[in-house]
């Protein structure tokens, strides 16, 4: 039986430069392509250029006059962030959306950045942290909504506050879980820290359920030379409409967060079928592991150490 298409209303976004990580494919593309039909100027920062201008073909055979464009961004390369930071700043136009959407999922033995990070902890997380660091100035100008995109894998597992960087005992999974609570709690103290600091920026979350995308695909430079098992099981529930999402419908939570009238500062957005694995987009009951201030500030002092990039703290 045909799946019923589930959509949202995306508002006209004209005179909106909005930026959107891991736009080269799946999700993010698909978020990227319906700001650009909305009228906005996307950015997309890529770390494949080859992929990117791929990305943008698809792009503009969808949006025949979309505002897109390239920038270069390896968000496992703290040099290269701040690299994109620099370009930004000196481009001196506010930034009205921001996306954290790229990330890395489950490489089966432990990888590491540049940066010598746990290659989920350092891209998910403190990557990002990083970037909104580097563009705050410019996030600030734009009065913009931030939203991060965690994962349900963030109603799991825990932070190893005793072996962030999983040097001890290495977990794919449990890393990529703690990269994910780690990304959510900063994502929400960003919201606290803006509004008691007066830098007038919005941030929410968001989650996209479970969909057939590229994150358990085969990934060679991931060290994973074939399809999981994961990813086939959900390609085939997908197509025949049982519990899991589409690809599609996996980026209208994220696409609500950012752009709904309605949507929160400090809220959580995910789907709401059975178990939150699909359907239409809404307010989720916030994850457990992501309600502690106290954690949410032992992460945000942690990654500005770590990052050696520092927020305002007034």
């Amino acid at each position: 039986m045909p799946r019923k298409p589930i959509d949202i209303t995306v508002p006209d976004l004209s005179g909106t430069r909005a930026v959107v990580t891991g736009a080269s494919d799946g999700i993010g593309l698909g978020i990227a392509t319906r700001l650009a039909a909305a009228g906005a100027e996307v950015l997309l920062p890529v770390r494949n250029p080859r992929k990117g201008e791929a990305a943008l073909g698809k792009l503009r055979a969808q949006v025949q006059d979309a505002d897109v464009s390239l920038r270069s961004l390896d968000l496992s390369s703290l040099a290269s962030v701040a690299a994109l930071g620099k370009t930004l700043l000196e481009e001196d136009r506010p930034i009205h959306l921001l996306i954290n959407n790229a990330g890395v999922m489950t490489p089966p033995e432990r990888q590491t950045t540049d940066d010598g990070f746990e290659l989920q902890f350092g891209t998910n997380h403190l990557g990002h942290f990083a970037l909104v660091a580097h563009l705050l100035p410019l996030l600030r100008a734009g009065r913009a909504r931030v939203t991060s995109q965690v994962s349900i894998a963030a109603n799991r597992g825990a932070i190893n506050w005793d072996d962030l960087n999983w040097e001890r005992s290495y977990s794919g999974q449990r890393a990529y879980s703690q990269s994910k609570i780690a990304f959510g709690l900063f994502g929400l103290e960003l919201n606290r820290r803006s509004a008691a600091g007066d830098w007038g920026i919005t941030s929410n979350l968001s989650h996209p359920g479970i969909a057939p995308t590229s994150l358990l695909a085969a990934r060679p430079e991931l060290g994973r030379d074939k399809d999981t098992l994961g990813v086939r099981m959900i390609r085939a529930m997908s197509a025949r409409g049982i519990l899991v999402g589409t690809v599609r419908s996996a980026q209208l939570p994220a696409l609500y967060a950012a752009t709904s009238p309605d949507a929160e500062p400090g809220r959580f957005y995910g789907p709401n079928g059975p178990g939150h694995l699909g359907g239409a987009p809404g307010v989720q009951k916030l994850y457990s592991r992501l309600s502690s201030p106290e954690q949410a500030r032992r992460i945000w002092q942690i990654s500005e150490e770590l990052t050696r990039v520092p927020f305002p703290h007034s």
